[in-house]
């Protein structure tokens, strides 16, 4: 299994490709123009700076995949619910590598205090997001039909979410940043 670890600005050529990628091939995410390196970077230095983590997987000196969590809205009451996001290369599906990225993702995002976890997952035919979703306790929320159009035809999104740690039970310790 790949190693996975927090990204690192050296990896931000290989992130840019592999979302390029899905940006062009694959309707897991709306976007429809790849974003540039600097557009990348400038994104992860976002979660980064709200205490978020962003992680890599690294496999044999290659990135072959990454994950992070960003706030699910931008005002700062939202900062304790997360939308998280992963992306593998296209030769690394059904691996077991998104689940991994996932499971350590989720682990570090309860770390820093995240209570709620939410994916928004393009395309309702997107099963392998769905499952791998599914198989680490996400229940879904509902489906927002025809929402989003790509590659000529119209997609819904998929809304799934999972409780983390004390959930809404107590109130919030140490407050990611604000």
């Amino acid at each position: 299994m790949p190693l996975i670890r927090p990204s690192r600005d050296e990896d931000i050529p290989a992130i840019t490709a592999i979302y390029g990628h899905h940006v062009l091939h694959s309707t897991g995410t709306f976007e429809t123009e790849p974003p540039s390196a600097s557009d990348m970077s400038a994104r992860r230095a976002d979660v980064l700076a709200k205490g978020l983590p962003y992680l890599v997987a690294e496999h044999g000196g290659n990135i072959v995949g990454f994950a992070y969590g960003n706030w699910f809205k931008p005002r700062p009451a939202y900062r304790f619910s997360v939308e998280d996001s992963i992306y593998l290369a296209p030769d690394q599906h059904r691996k077991g590598l998104g689940r991994a990225l996932l499971a350590e993702l989720l682990a570090r995002l309860e770390a820093v205090g995240i209570r709620k976890a939410m994916a928004v997952i393009g395309d309702s035919a997107n099963a392998g997001s769905v499952g791998v979703h599914r198989s680490l306790g996400f229940t879904e929320v509902g489906t927002m039909v025809s929402c989003g159009w790509k590659f000529g035809a119209w997609r819904d999104i998929v809304i799934m979410e999972k409780t983390l740690g004390a959930g809404d039970t107590l109130p919030p310790q140490d407050a990611p940043a604000a």
